[in-house]
């Protein structure tokens, strides 16, 4: 991870002696430039600029402490970057990886400012794909996710060394989900309602 900041920070650090600065003046077209922009909101960019908006490499400071470092795309985030996270509820949370449009969308690593992290697909901003999810007491996940639960195959190892692999559905494993509709395992009740929602994933 340190590795792809550093060539994140090397690319904005070359691109912004490659470029000539935006022009100063109010109504002139920022285009093929490097400039800096600071909004209403306290908000500031740092970066490259294409038909007057943000393209290439660029910085983006919230005004409430947030912070991306990455491509971009006709205004927004595409590509790869690293969003970190400065206020709560997600203070010391940081995103790692491929964008579009303004979403984590692609790889991407997710730390959690408790230790917890998950490693994999991201869609429209949610784990989304195939991913592991490490807790910080050793528990794990590894298998699919759909809109950030556990969704398909996947297997959940507990830190003592239990396992449960299988089918996984909006983040309860289907087995259980049977269990909890009062059917006994070794049951063809059991059995069916098993086949019967592995078939709805």
């Amino acid at each position: 991870m340190k590795r792809i900041i550093a060539i994140l920070l090397f690319s904005l650090a070359s691109s912004a002696h490659a470029l000539p600065d935006c022009p100063s003046a109010e109504s002139a077209r920022w285009h093929n430039c490097f400039g800096t922009y600071t909004f209403a909101s306290g908000s500031k960019y740092v970066g490259e600029y294409k038909d007057d908006k943000r393209n290439g490499q660029g910085t983006y400071t919230y005004a409430n402490g947030d912070k991306y470092v990455g491509e971009y795309k006709d205004g927004k985030s595409h590509g790869q970057g690293t969003y970190t996270y400065g206020q709560n509820p997600f203070a010391g949370d940081q995103y790692v990886g491929e964008w579009k449009d303004d979403k984590q969308h692609g790889q991407g690593t997710y730390t959690y400012a408790n230790g917890e992290n998950y490693i994999g697909d991201h869609k429209d901003a949610k784990r989304t794909g195939l991913g592991t999810y490490a807790y910080v007491n050793g528990d794990k996940y590894v298998g699919e996710f759909k809109d950030d639960n556990y969704h398909g195959q996947g297997t959940y190892t507990y830190a003592n060394g239990t396992k449960e692999s299988g089918y996984w559905m909006n983040g309860e494993y289907v087995p259980d989900i049977c269990e909890g509709m009062g059917l006994r395992k070794g049951t063809s009740g059991f059995e069916q309602c098993v086949l019967k929602l592995i078939d709805k994933i």
